[in-house]
């Protein structure tokens, strides 16, 4: 048996190492400092892609400030305060339904519900919202997680000294369920970032050639750029380089933003 998880292991290093190196073969030749500092040009067969590099940090960053206060505050009530009560369970079943529903169903209620119902349009401010609600379930469930392997004798420590339930959830239960809380912020920000079907029909667009100024403009976005010049482009022979370059890139970004958090997570582990 150890055998086998050993080379399942290995199995799953390898292909991901074989994607990697695939895409750097054919990918690598385009990356300049023009391709990440310029905006596309000549029907998206040359220039760079800079607009997509900021909508899709700010969609994934946006989205995480929102749902992880929310994940964590859903969080310590299910675990500090609902306990085991039926309608917990009822919440905590809908929490593990959302985190399997496909990505382009949360799409299509960002395009109804934010876009067309709030009136806020194909805009940075729908996107994030709609990223935010399909983040939301991971959060939650890995926040309570943490929340459930702090030791209860830290509470009864904490609650002996004259703290109120209030005082020892914010004081002790949270700054040491903090690193493992992080670690549902890695895998939202993670997903967030790669997300296509979501944000299609929310926020991103087929070509803009300036940085958005305000929460209520369309961007360019990574995930969406390769379907663009995957399907939808006129000379998609001539894209196909830039395919493989835009690829590195978001693989590149999702890896810098997975990082900081992974130290981040870790320094808190230390302190702790």
């Amino acid at each position: 048996m150890f055998a086998f998880l050993r080379l399942s292991a290995w199995f799953n290093v390898a292909v991901l190492a074989a994607v990697c190196l695939y895409l750097c073969y054919n990918g690598l030749p385009v990356i300049s400092l023009e391709f990440l500092t310029e905006a596309p040009r000549n029907m998206m067969t040359e220039g760079g892609i800079l607009p997509c590099i900021v909508g899709t940090a700010i969609l994934a960053l946006g989205a995480l400030l929102i749902a992880f206060p929310l994940g964590v505050a859903s969080a310590i009530y299910l675990n500090e305060y609902a306990g085991k009560t039926k309608m917990a369970g009822i919440i905590r079943l809908g929490v593990n339904n959302l985190a399997g529903v496909p990505s382009v169903v949360f799409g299509l209620f960002g395009l109804s519900f934010f876009v067309t119902f709030l009136g806020f349009g194909v805009s940075i401010l729908s996107g994030v919202l709609t990223l935010a609600v399909l983040t939301l379930p991971v959060i939650i469930s890995t926040a309570e997680e943490a929340l459930r392997s702090v030791p209860d004798t830290y509470r009864e420590a904490s609650l002996a000294l004259g703290a109120g339930k209030a005082q020892t959830i914010a004081r002790v239960v949270i700054p040491s369920a903090l690193p493992g809380m992080l670690t549902g912020a890695i895998l939202g920000v993670a997903r967030a970032a790669g997300e296509t079907a979501a944000i299609m029909f929310t926020a991103a667009v087929f070509f803009t050639p300036k940085n958005p100024s305000s929460i209520l403009d369309s961007v360019m976005c990574l995930p969406y750029h390769i379907y663009v010049l995957c399907t939808a482009g006129t000379e998609i022979d001539k894209t196909r380089p830039l395919q493989f370059g835009t690829a590195i890139v978001l693989i590149v970004l999702v890896l810098g933003m997975n990082m900081i958090a992974l130290v981040v997570r870790d320094r808190l582990q230390q302190k702790h």
